[in-house]
């Protein structure tokens, strides 16, 4: 079987990578880190213009290309570290508006989305830290003809720019049974926005506090009770979209890593000459290469409905997270002194990893998750 990209995957490659150098520089991305929320409007707008909004979503709703194609697009973000809610949009809202919303959902929510007209994310993770099922606390009781919404939510992507927000809620029991699925609409009463501090100032993560916010019958997602199957093939959707985005970013510290060691001269040579400089370049290359083959398969998987989706989502985020995080930290070493300070574009790499290692499972919780479907 082949799984290489097509030709016109490779075309959209280009075409992203062109855009991505001339719309979303350093100088731009920073730009973007200093604003509140690192959202903007224009890059926005032209992001949709370029048809990168309607990528995986269904034609009927005015979208355009498969998940592979979103992939692509990704790992070209990941490189140019793209600031705002594009990851959270595409790779976490859109995946579960297609494995749980409501015909009235899709069409509403991912039409707005692919015209970009709309920008949306996944609110999970809670103060317990958890990932799984049994970390969904948020309770949600019947009022009324509605619902009603008490809790907090924690570390949830770019919430502060978002118009929907899918919300995972207690509705009974604990673990797996009882998690419902909930579709809100701009900033409802008793909702709180409030921006966290975290390393990563490329992407945003906010706390939400849902203090009796009520929401309409038509707002659950799916059927009641019934939101951790859905959810977790969402949670597979965002781990190799996810892992897109790593790989990208590992490629670009490794080409920069080695322009600089071609370059940068001690004793009248090239330091790429040194065997402690080579050898954590050659280090960085077999982990970077690895971690592609990891995760274009789990994009094939996940695209493909395959039957080992899961495992290969898992066994993705589980290697590229130790790898992005190693090549970044490899990079600096390569870089010295100046691979530490501000004015240097590497820490900016080391950042993101180090928040990516971590979102959606780190490689500790995604092994283990591995380990229980080879039934180790």
């Amino acid at each position: 079987m082949d799984f290489a990209f097509s030709e016109d995957q490779e075309m959209l490659r280009a075409s992203a990578k062109d855009f991505l150098a001339k719309d979303c520089t350093p100088a731009v991305v920073r730009k973007m880190m200093d604003a509140d929320d690192a959202y903007d409007p224009g890059l926005w707008r032209k992001v949709s213009e370029m048809g990168w909004t309607g990528l995986s979503i269904p034609e009927e709703y005015g979208g355009i290309g498969s998940f592979l194609d979103l992939v692509v697009v990704l790992e070209e973000a990941g490189r140019n570290l793209l600031p705002g809610p594009f990851f959270s949009t595409m790779g976490l809202a859109v995946p579960a508006l297609l494995e749980a919303g409501t015909d009235a959902q899709k069409k509403e929510v991912l039409t707005a989305i692919a015209a970009g007209q709309a920008r949306a994310t996944v609110a999970l993770t809670e103060p317990s830290g958890r990932w799984d099922a049994e970390g969904v606390a948020l309770q949600a009781v019947k009022s009324g003809d509605g619902w009603k919404l008490d809790g907090v939510k924690l570390f949830v992507p770019d919430a502060g720019v978002a118009d929907y927000i899918v919300v995972a809620a207690r509705t009974r029991g604990s673990g797996e049974e009882g998690v419902t699925l909930f579709l809100l609409k701009g900033r409802p009463a008793g909702l709180t926005v409030t921006p966290m501090k975290t390393m990563d100032m490329t992407r945003r993560w906010y706390e939400l506090r849902f203090e009796g916010v009520q929401v309409p019958a038509e707002a659950v997602m799916g059927a009641p009770d019934q939101g951790w199957a859905p959810l977790k093939r969402v949670l597979e959707w965002g781990a190799a979209a996810l892992c897109a985005e790593m790989v990208g970013g590992a490629q670009h510290v490794l080409e920069e890593s080695v322009d600089y060691a071609k370059t940068r001269q001690q004793f009248g040579k090239p330091i790429g000459i040194y065997q402690a400089v080579s050898h954590k370049l050659a280090d960085v290359l077999l982990e970077t290469e690895s971690a592609k083959s990891a995760t274009y398969y789990a994009a094939w998987a996940v695209d493909a409905n395959a039957p080992d989706r899961a495992l290969a989502a898992s066994m993705a985020k589980a290697y590229v997270s130790d790898a992005y995080r190693r090549a970044a930290g490899n990079a600096i070493q390569v870089h010295g002194g100046i691979g530490f300070t501000w004015e240097h574009d590497m820490h900016l790499y080391f950042k993101r990893a180090k928040a990516s290692e971590v979102t959606l499972g780190d490689a500790t919780y995604h092994r283990e998750l591995v380990a229980q479907a080879l039934d180790l």
